[in-house]
């Protein structure tokens, strides 16, 4: 029987950690376990010796490259050394033939560079000509004889100011030729028409373009159809500009700025836009006048037609239940054989039965007409709310931060008033319609009444 202090099984966890023991050795004593545990030293020492050879050898690799890279960089500096010479020399060999050709240049020195400076300055002029459009490379040799370092010939400076007669022939004329529009028809070339250097439209439809100066990579298409047309008047001229013949006296449209007064009507709002600021309030001022207008129309209608009933019903001796007079002559038949005070209440009665049908819906659409101004005043106090809110977080900086709420306030308001000045005259008009048919009501009972009355006085027969 063996016995094992804790030392002797620290050694053999050891042991068991350094050496990969396979599963079937078995360890029968501690002779055993100390000659596996030498076993395992020496090869861990032969495997550690192996590893510092394989190092001092990648060292030695290492350092024949440093050497060879530090020879490379010595000779490209060497090289650049070389270069920087040369390039110096050739320098100065560019100064002097510089300084010769100033000299054999002389007074036409200053001539050349002026026409130069011109040129740069003409070309740039050109660019930003709508006349440009149609005529897309009539600049390239204005940028020619600005960027040449070399004279310009007789040639080069004739064209100078034979672009500058063209360009003063073209602001005077109405021209239509063809070109490329970059969002119509993938960029297809299209019939357009241009009014001067003030304004250029498609011939077709009418529609205006932007222009743009042609960029240094040559590209060509330099029209582009505006987001929003501006409509109107100014269409109309730019129809009648293309419906004219040779010889017609006509409006034409004329933008003074070169495009940029047709292009802020992108910032103009159409009537939904403009709605759309009014919020959630504005839909329901809205909603208020669509249902009383619907409804104030269709009372019109048909108080008019009761209006229609009644005054046939006047010139006729037979009453009729499809109108109020009739029914009111009917409930006269009823009650003819009695004193007067009875028929004059029954007529009352009649009357007062009757009444309510041509007040149906007054009230309601003077109910509308009171609340769509409460509710645009309502939009004021919330769009002045925001206004408020977006000072304090923003500050005054910036005035499109505060112009949603400002608005709000101002198209709630505005859309208020709208819906109550129709909804205030339809009321008026049913409220006349009405008041118009109880009066003849109350005109005709109390003809009935007379002519009862005088009946009874003479003992005869009473004729309605």
């Amino acid at each position: 029987m063996k016995f094992f202090t804790k030392a002797t099984a620290a050694v053999i966890g050891s042991a068991v950690m350094l050496s990969a023991v396979p599963a079937t050795a078995q360890i029968s004593s501690v002779d055993d376990l100390l000659s596996k545990v030498r076993q395992d030293a020496e090869r861990v020492e032969q495997e550690n010796r192996q590893r510092e050879a394989t190092f001092r050898e990648r060292r030695d690799q290492q350092e024949a490259l440093l050497a060879q890279a530090r020879s490379e960089l010595n000779a490209l500096e060497n090289q650049a050394a070389v270069v920087e010479r040369t390039f110096d020399g050739n320098r100065e060999v560019i100064d002097g033939l510089k300084a010769e050709l100033r000299a054999a240049q002389g007074d036409f020195g200053e001539v050349f560079g002026l026409a130069r400076g011109k040129a740069g300055e003409f070309k740039a002029l050109l660019d930003s000509s709508l006349i440009t459009a149609q005529y897309p490379r009539r600049t390239e040799i204005l940028g020619t004889v600005s960027e040449s370092e070399a004279l310009p010939s007789s040639q080069d400076l004739n064209a100078i100011y034979e672009l500058m007669l063209q360009e003063i022939r073209a602001q005077r004329e109405v021209a239509t030729f063809q070109a490329p529009v970059a969002n119509v028809n993938d960029g297809a070339e299209q019939a357009v028409t241009r009014v001067g250097p003030f304004a250029i439209f498609t011939a077709d439809a009418g529609n205006f373009l932007d222009y743009s100066a042609p960029t240094e990579e040559g590209n060509q298409i330099l029209l582009s159809k505006l987001p929003k047309q501006p409509g109107g008047q100014i269409q109309s001229a730019a129809d009648a500009v293309t419906n004219a013949s040779a010889g017609d006296l006509v409006y034409a449209p004329l933008d003074p700025t070169r495009g940029e007064l047709l292009k802020s009507f992108e910032r103009v709002p159409d009537v939904r836009e403009r709605i759309s600021y009014g919020g959630t309030i504005g839909y329901i001022i809205l909603l208020l006048l669509a249902i009383g207008g619907i409804f104030g129309i269709l009372n019109i209608i048909r108080l008019f037609l009761v209006k229609m009933a009644v005054s046939g019903q006047k010139r006729k001796a037979q009453p009729s239940k499809s109108n109020p007079l009739g029914r009111v002559m009917m409930a006269y038949d009823s009650s003819k054989t009695k004193d007067a005070d009875t028929v004059e209440l029954k007529l009352d009665e009649a009357i007062l039965k009757e009444s309510p049908k041509f007040e149906f819906g007054l009230n309601l659409l003077k109910l509308f007409a009171g609340i769509a101004p409460l509710l645009g005043l309502l939009g004021t106090v919330t769009g002045m709310i925001k206004t408020f809110q977006a000072m304090m977080i923003y500050g005054t900086g910036d005035p499109q931060l505060m112009a949603g709420g400002i608005s709000e306030a101002l198209v709630t308001t505005m859309l208020g008033l709208i819906a109550a000045i129709p909804l205030l005259i339809l009321h008026s008009f049913c409220s006349s319609l009405a008041r118009s048919i109880q009066g003849t009501l109350e005109e005709q009972s109390a003809g009935i009444v007379a002519r009862h009355v005088e009946t009874r006085t003479t003992g005869g027969t009473t004729a309605v």
